[in-house]
């Protein structure tokens, strides 16, 4: 199975640009048998450091899905009103805007690599509920999704990046819109967008809702059922006290399986987990990613292809 990578997460450049680390990272990459293409993040430009350095680097062979989670969050550190579901008209209009830059640089991605080469548009249901000056709704989202899916993306689909949902009691990592709220949305604004709008699961964010693994499963089969899954991202998670943190959405990799030799001890994302995560999606998707982060923060790029390349081993020999 071709995999889309978030590379951004397991970037050697994370905290500040090192150029020789990221060009070994991305040379990798496009060595390594099964990469379809890359996740890249939007914070106001496709990458953390050199946007024009990204566009001189890719495979133009690759696909891409833009999310635009780094840049939502980073902005909901000083405005907590801000979000595409916000029923603050302010917080609703700045991330609509926002949406429109990603538009822009969707276009310069393509144009970079020749094609049409995004395939889908992650954006997310904040602002994070319960936050002092946040709250959101399934109106307001739909308004919104109505309201940029009508753009011409050039042939890119509009996705939802279902994050954890806030729940009264519970420590939030994102904390934003239920995926029912989420669906709801979807149904409304679909009765207009120029194609329908779809769902990507997080197998990692969607168990830091609850703490459980089953919940990675009932996300899957809820949108799918709903008509509305379209993509499905392995990260991982874990209750244990490990480099990744307890229940911290810090992409943790893959669990130990036979004939895997890089892998995260006390990770919940086990062979098995993705084998029925895989089997409750099912064939019907417009892609499969694998997006995990390393410990520590400064390990060899060598560690770092090591542990996405294991795991797009256990996502392909599962899916079959």
């Amino acid at each position: 199975m071709r995999t889309i990578v978030g590379a951004y997460a397991i970037s050697p450049a994370a905290t500040a640009w090192n150029e020789a680390g990221e060009k070994a990272l991305y040379d990798g990459l496009k060595a390594l048998p099964g990469v379809r293409g890359l996740e890249v993040p939007f914070t106001g430009k496709l990458h953390r450091h050199d946007e024009t350095w990204l566009f001189a680097n890719i495979d133009k062979r690759w696909d891409f899905v833009v999310t635009l989670i780094p840049g939502t969050m980073g902005t909901l550190q000083q405005d907590k009103a801000f979000g595409l579901a916000s029923d603050d008209a302010a917080g609703r209009k700045a991330a609509i805007d926002f949406a429109r830059q990603a538009l822009e640089a969707v276009g310069r991605l393509n144009a970079a690599a020749g094609r049409n080469a995004v395939i889908a548009v992650e954006v997310q249901s904040a602002p994070t509920q319960g936050a002092a000056g946040g709250k959101g709704s399934a109106a307001a989202f739909a308004d919104s999704l109505a309201e940029i899916a009508g753009w011409d993306w050039q042939s890119a689909r509009i996705v939802i990046e279902h994050c954890d949902a806030f729940r009264p009691g519970h420590p939030p990592t994102k904390g934003f819109l239920t995926l029912d709220n989420e669906l709801q949305a979807i149904a409304k604004a679909n009765r207009s967008a120029k194609q329908p709008i779809g769902v990507s699961i997080n197998w990692g964010r969607s168990v830091l809702e609850t703490y459980r693994t089953e919940t990675a499963i009932e996300h899957i089969k809820k949108a799918r059922n709903a008509g509305a899954l379209s993509g499905l991202m392995f990260s991982g998670a874990s209750g244990a006290k490990t480099p990744y943190g307890a229940w911290e959405d810090s992409h943790m990799p893959q669990a130990p399986a036979p004939g895997i030799a890089n892998a995260a001890e006390g990770s919940l994302l086990t062979e098995a987990e993705i084998k029925a995560s895989l089997a409750a999606a099912g064939p019907k998707l417009d892609f499969v990613g694998a997006k995990i982060a390393v410990r520590p923060v400064d390990a060899p790029v060598a560690t770092r292809l090591g542990l996405i390349g294991d795991l797009m081993k256990l996502i392909d020999r599962t899916a079959t």
